[in-house]
């Protein structure tokens, strides 16, 4: 190994040519390049790179209502917004978590548009907006109609082949 020609080097140890100044890169950062960003990265600006370059959307307003109204908590928070409207801190009462954690679970609810909130002062009110879960149930229905047409149709087929089956006369034989 040569010795290093310290003139040439950094503090930080790298040849001068690839120092850099000011404060270290940080990819995850939300300041930083979109053009430094990796697919490797972590968080939502990977995922978000991810899925660009698959050619696919961001998140649908369904996806974000079903992932909203996957969690108990977030599902108790919106039993609770509709008896009406609330403080968050009336909201966060039942919980035995932090108030930051209960902020969270709402922010999602708030991004799922299935909780809107107000602000009077200091104070924030929410209130709870039913027309995403009507739009899931749309989804849901027409799913469910989908399927079960399929399904009675491919029980029509299996009966006639176990009709066909058990009549072993009445096949037509091709000459």
């Amino acid at each position: 190994m040569q010795p290093r020609n310290y003139s040439t080097y950094s503090r930080a140890g790298r040849p001068r040519s690839l120092a850099r100044s000011g404060p270290a890169f940080r990819p995850d950062r939300v300041d930083a390049p979109a053009q430094a960003r990796t697919f490797t990265d972590m968080g939502e600006h990977g995922a978000r790179a991810r899925q660009e370059a698959a050619g696919a959307t961001s998140k649908t307003d369904l996806d974000r209502t079903l992932v909203a109204l996957a969690d108990p908590t977030r599902r108790a928070i919106l039993h609770r917004l509709a008896a009406g409207p609330a403080r968050v801190t009336e909201v966060a009462e039942p919980f035995d978590i932090s108030l930051n954690s209960v902020s969270k679970h709402i922010r999602i609810l708030e991004r799922a548009h299935l909780v809107r909130r107000r602000r009077h002062g200091r104070e924030h009110i929410l209130t709870f907006d039913a027309a995403p879960l009507n739009e899931a149930a749309e989804w849901i229905a027409r799913q469910r109609a989908f399927w079960n047409t399929r399904l009675d149709a491919l029980e029509a087929a299996l009966r006639a082949e176990d009709r066909a089956a058990a009549h072993p006369e009445r096949r037509v034989r091709r000459a």
